[in-house]
């Protein structure tokens, strides 16, 4: 055992772990089974805690009482789930990198659905044509109303679905729309079409205005904020909503990337979904960045059923 103590002498663990295991092991198998034997029963846990130790995690995952979970057993409740609202930071790429990974993991589990906040209903056509090969990613890009930061963190969802034959809905009421209400309220809505009321949600709506969050709105805005600035938020959520009710099938998982405000605090697009179907079992994920990631700060518990907390000084996509 004359190695131990450079083993775990300070500073450089994880390199001294890596160069030196192989000869001790050598050295052993070679002079004495039985003590290598031992050695490994004795040691091994220990120099694995060593290498742990001297990891720094991007991020931690919480749960909704701000305790640390595993990934394992995050994605083993979300299977659960018959949908899940994978709230974002827009520009994080530890929330787009985890979407995909779940994703892929879950699609293990069970039968999936994929939406998104980031594609406009009225886009959904070009979206089925680049699902089943009728054009291609540049042909979306040219067609579709993608965002700016498509390519890196959208795009590989949607490779997903393709390869796996999976359904992705654009859910979300085009802007334009939303912009209609934030000027004139809920009654410009009136002067649409039967063919333009079809990518949202169906009129009228119910609209809370006392809900947390959407009084939460007006507070950001410090008195610039008026009641049609909610309204058009609200345009948003239950459009949302009603796209992923409207598209789920029974024994599948309906699986919605959204911007986290849009289900913080299980309101917004939840809220929706709750008054819609009572009955299906929903999961929320939250993004959030912070110093130090080693505790969940006091303010962000509760926020979701499952908390993603991410380094502040990691890098953004745009």
């Amino acid at each position: 055992m004359q190695y131990l103590p450079l083993l775990i002498e300070g500073g450089c663990a994880d390199s001294i772990l890596v160069y030196m295991v192989p000869h001790i092991l050598t050295h052993l198998q070679e002079n004495d089974n039985t003590l290598m034997k031992k050695f490994l029963i004795l040691m091994l846990p220990l120099l694995v805690s060593i290498s742990a130790f001297g990891q720094k995690p991007a991020y931690v995952i919480y749960n909704a009482k701000g305790k640390k979970v595993t990934y394992e057993k995050m994605v083993k409740g979300l299977a659960q789930q018959d949908v899940v609202l994978f709230g974002e930071l827009h520009n994080n790429p530890i929330a787009h990198w985890l979407q995909l990974e779940v994703t892929a993991d879950l699609h293990q589990t069970k039968g999936l659905i994929l939406g998104a906040e980031m594609i406009e209903a009225d886009n959904q056509t070009e979206l089925d044509q680049y699902l089943n090969d009728s054009i291609d990613e540049k042909g979306l890009d040219t067609l579709a109303r993608l965002w700016p930061n498509h390519k890196t963190d959208y795009a590989p969802l949607l490779r997903f679905a393709k390869e796996n034959q999976i359904s992705f809905i654009a859910t979300n009421v085009p802007r334009r729309y939303a912009k209609m209400v934030y000027k004139g309220g809920f009654e410009a809505l009136d002067t649409l079409t039967d063919q333009e009321k079809q990518w949202m949600v169906p009129l009228p709506f119910v609209f809370d205005s006392l809900l947390p969050k959407y009084q939460e709105i007006l507070e950001m805005m410090g008195g610039h904020g008026s009641a049609d600035l909610v309204k058009a938020q609200a345009l948003k959520d239950a459009t949302m909503a009603h796209f992923i009710l409207h598209n789920y099938r029974d024994d599948h998982l309906f699986i919605h990337y959204n911007g986290a405000y849009h289900s913080d605090d299980h309101e917004g697009i939840l809220w929706y979904l709750q008054q819609g179907r009572g009955n299906l079992r929903y999961a929320t994920i939250s993004t959030v960045s912070q110093k130090d990631i080693g505790r969940l700060e006091k303010e962000y518990n509760g926020k979701a059923d499952f908390i993603i907390c991410v380094d502040s000084d990691m890098t953004t996509t745009y």
